[in-house]
């Protein structure tokens, strides 16, 4: 299988670092990239081995399979131009978490084969980020007479994959942002209270990271219900109150809202403990 790429940005370069650490080279060839930015073109050919295009049309000609690794809002301008190509039996690729595989609009016509295929992983960096991305799970949504060779192809890489319906992408994506960009949030929010209560910025982060470390890492061990600790799982009222008064409107619909959830959670853990007190307080 020989895989091209149009974009050379975190995400193309670590998902072609990636196939081209982790697939059988004698089966599946990363070939190259495409970028309207030729310095980054280059750059990511000469990290992966592989040759930089100066135009869609070689590469496309070039390839079987087709990842469009651009910004969301660029994939379908990209599509536009591919297909007026010859694209008939290849594979066209998007990563995005939140878009389906519609965004290809009359790839039937074009006689080709149309996913989304997105890795669950934060890529942050475009250089390192691949070293940790056998790690993710990747999700897969699209035409179903061939998917079962993606699946394959996937799986090759040493990464397991779900399959996903394409109405339920939506959702995926904001369960991610929940469990990262979110999370990002809420520290950031800890780190200015600590800073409010004098420590620096450093201070804060060096101070919460034992916390935050531990929690996760919990959560991942046992489960959100048996690794709840705190005041609200301990229906500590006073202290939730106390809380309550000291923060900014800001802070105080956050600390509520997220309260209230914990509610749900702390009363499956704890069958005989009432929290209608507690409830009443965080409305």
């Amino acid at each position: 299988m020989k895989i091209g790429f149009i974009g050379a940005g975190k995400v193309g370069v670590s998902l072609g670092k990636h196939i081209l650490q982790c697939s059988d080279q004698k089966k599946v060839n990363v070939i190259g990239y495409y970028d309207k930015a030729t310095l980054a073109a280059k750059e990511a050919a000469d990290f992966t081995s592989s040759k930089q295009y100066s135009n869609m049309e070689n590469l496309v000609e070039d390839s079987e399979m087709i990842f469009v690794t651009v910004n969301d809002d660029a994939i379908s301008t990209v599509w536009e131009k591919l297909k007026g190509l010859p694209i008939k039996e290849k594979f066209v690729c998007h990563c995005s978490g939140s878009l389906t595989s519609a965004i290809f609009s009359g790839i039937n016509q074009c006689n080709a084969y149309g996913y989304s295929i997105h890795p669950l992983f934060a890529v942050s960096d475009k250089l390192t980020s691949y070293q940790k991305l056998k790690q993710a799970i990747f999700t897969i949504e699209g035409e179903q007479s061939n998917i079962h060779i993606m699946t394959q192809f996937i799986r090759q890489l040493g990464n397991d994959v779900v399959q996903i319906q394409a109405q339920d992408k939506v959702v995926y994506h904001a369960a991610a942002v929940f469990a990262s960009n979110l999370v990002t949030g809420l520290v950031d929010i800890s780190i200015q209270m600590m800073m409010d209560c004098g420590f620096s910025q450093s201070e804060a982060l060096r101070a919460l990271a034992p916390l935050l470390s531990g929690n996760m890492n919990q959560v991942i061990k046992v489960g959100t219900e048996a690794a709840l600790t705190g005041p609200v799982e301990r229906n500590d009222i006073q202290t939730v109150g106390k809380h309550i008064n000291a923060l900014t409107e800001e802070q105080k619909e956050i600390y509520k809202a997220l309260s209230m959830h914990l509610i749900s959670i702390a009363r499956s853990k704890n069958k005989d403990r009432d929290y209608s007190d507690m409830e009443v307080l965080l409305k």
